[in-house]
């Protein structure tokens, strides 16, 4: 299905110059004149990045998918293999799931196009245990420190988070969104 770029939204799968694409981020720029739709938009295949600058009436070929929820199972030379709730194997590039699986989860979401899966991405939100912080500091307000994670990300958490604290991320962000009681 063909729609204008004004039309695209993050999150939407396309394809551009032959080649599945997904759409990360998306504005429209006006001048006096004419309207423009900027986009970044990242290719399953090699995982590669492209920021575009589009007329707003532009097409794009908009690409029917399906989503499943996947568990990770292991990596097989360049590919990733995944379960789904049926206990059927699929598998992807390592390209189209480097990204999701940054983030340790029980489950993820694939995109299938004509049953096959070409992206995988993770939960909204993930928990991880602070691996390295500065002590605690009780009674100081609220303020942010600068914490790593066990899949070895630095966020900003709370000044009351220690060491071993478990917290809940947002994937979409890279946000510290609270801490879970022990």
């Amino acid at each position: 299905m063909n729609v204008a770029a004004n039309e695209l939204r993050p999150g939407m799968l396309v394809r551009h110059e032959g080649r599945m694409c997904s759409v990360l981020w998306w504005n429209i720029l006006r001048n006096d004149r004419r309207a423009f739709v900027q986009m970044r938009i990242k290719d399953l295949q090699t995982g590669r990045v492209t920021e575009l600058k589009e007329h707003t009436d532009s097409k794009w070929e908009v690409l029917d998918k399906e989503e499943k929820d996947l568990s990770h199972s292991y990596r097989d030379g360049q590919v990733e293999v995944f379960f789904t709730e049926s206990g059927d194997e699929v598998r992807c590039p390592i390209a189209a799931a480097e990204e999701a699986l940054k983030w340790p989860a029980d489950a993820y979401v694939g995109f299938f196009v004509d049953d096959q899966l070409v992206a995988v991405f993770p939960p909204k939100h993930s928990i991880l245990t602070i691996t390295d912080t500065s002590p605690p500091i009780r009674g100081a307000g609220s303020g942010q420190k600068e914490a790593v994670l066990e899949n070895g990300m630095k966020v900003k958490v709370n000044l009351l988070c220690d060491v071993g604290d478990k917290v809940r991320i947002d994937t979409e962000t890279e946000e510290f969104k609270e801490r879970i009681a022990k």
